[in-house]
């Protein structure tokens, strides 16, 4: 009886397999992990992806380092094993530790990470001419990469939704990229700080000229890319400011441990695409899928600009938009009154709200149009006094009329 033939397994291409500008294993403990788990790990741009093989092509855990703050020198509590082999990534909202074969390795993987983060090749690490040369390659593939690639706090945002955002989100960061209203290509760039109890907010225009884009400020700064203006305010303020970047600490892979059957060891492994799921019970509402403010990599999902001459509404109390000196703008809570003779231009078309975009923050939406309401009801008061003005006057000259005929 002739035995049925199994086809070898062919061994993927290495075209398949993602890119990096560094890879190798890595052991890793986040802040919810009792022990160290495997991983073949890869950097590319701002990202550490997690895989459970070399051979994989599909992550299952990835890391932001927009976030960093600092690569520290790990030393186990308790352990007998090589301290030089652990290093610890500190980020804004977590810490990761890791553990590698050798010294070689925790400085190679610490040097290709401070050079995509600060973007310069460290010179305090114990690295061989032939590291560091590889380090300056994959700088001048992250520049060219960020030359053309919006950074993370950029928004496609209005110059009221992007100080509203500082303001609810502090520990996001606060420093903010936003469209210009100039039409010309540039952007505007809002913080906010802390002053004497006062939160202070700045806006500053960034021009586009050609393929550079020039800070205007006293003595204007050209920048190669929207990243190098990031990093222009963020080196230029001792680090005071920090990109703003809202937390997503979710994964997009649902994973699982199994037990391999070779070794016995467990594993993390990827579900397969999941199927239509069981259809819910009727009567029951409708689950909306959750949203979050896109930043500038997808822009063509987000709403169009507000239109800056019609349906621009100038916050309560902040300065015109035109206006970007560097002075404080008082935040939007406090009212101001206006005059009734600036109401002409509102006469002729009624402001319309601005349109917010669909980022799932309701919160804001409803604090937007309590505004709304608040400035239309002033603007109402305003023009009932001037009516019952203009008819008290009118009221006047008719019944002076008569008296000066006599």
């Amino acid at each position: 009886m002739a035995l049925a033939l199994t086809p070898p397994r062919v061994p993927k291409s290495k075209s398949s397999l993602p890119s990096h500008y560094h890879e190798s294993f890595l052991e890793k403990k986040g802040p919810r992990d009792r022990d160290y788990r495997k991983f073949w790990a890869g950097l590319q741009g701002l990202t550490l992806y997690f895989y459970n093989s070399n051979r994989d092509s599909q992550h299952v855990e990835k890391l932001d380092l927009g976030t960093f703050v600092k690569l520290t020198d790990e030393t186990p509590w308790g352990s007998s094993r090589d301290p030089r082999t652990h290093f610890c990534l500190v980020l804004r909202n977590q810490e990761i530790k890791f553990k590698v074969e050798s010294l070689e390795s925790r400085e190679m993987w610490k040097g290709f990470i401070l050079t995509v983060v600060e973007l310069r090749v460290p010179s305090n690490l114990t690295l061989l001419p032939g590291h560091l040369y590889m380090m300056a390659e994959v700088l001048a593939k992250e520049e060219a990469r960020r030359a053309v690639e919006m950074p993370s706090c950029f928004l496609k945002v209005s110059r009221l939704e992007a100080q509203l955002l500082l303001e609810r989100y502090p520990d996001c960061g606060n420093l903010l990229l936003r469209p210009s209203g100039d039409g010309a290509g540039g952007v505007s760039v809002t913080t906010l700080q802390p002053l004497n109890g006062t939160q202070v907010v700045r806006h500053y225009k960034v021009k586009r000229e050609g393929p550079k884009y020039v800070i205007d400020v006293e003595e204007p700064f050209s920048c190669t890319s929207l990243d190098a203006v990031v990093n222009y305010f963020v080196s230029h303020t001792n680090k005071a400011l920090v990109p703003f970047l809202l937390d997503e600490d979710y994964e997009k892979v649902i994973g699982y441990a199994e037990a391999d059957k070779e070794n016995g060891e467990s594993v993390w492994v990827a579900s397969s695409a999941p199927g239509p799921g069981p259809a819910p019970p009727k009567g029951s509402p409708k689950e909306l899928p959750p949203a979050s403010i896109t930043p500038g990599s997808s822009q063509d999902k987000l709403p169009p600009l507000l239109n800056q001459d019609e349906n621009y509404v100038i916050p309560i109390g902040d300065a015109p938009a035109a206006n970007y000196v560097n002075e404080p703008v008082l935040p939007p809570s406090r009212p101001v009154v206006p005059k009734p003779r600036k109401l002409a231009m509102f006469q002729a078309k009624p402001p319309k709200p601005p349109t917010v975009p669909k980022s799932g923050l309701t919160d804001l939406t409803a604090e937007l149009e309590e505004k709304l309401q608040r400035r239309r009801a002033l603007e109402h008061a305003a023009e009932r006094m001037g009516d019952q003005r203009a008819n008290l006057q009118a009221q006047h000259i008719t019944q002076s009329s008569p008296s000066s005929q006599n």
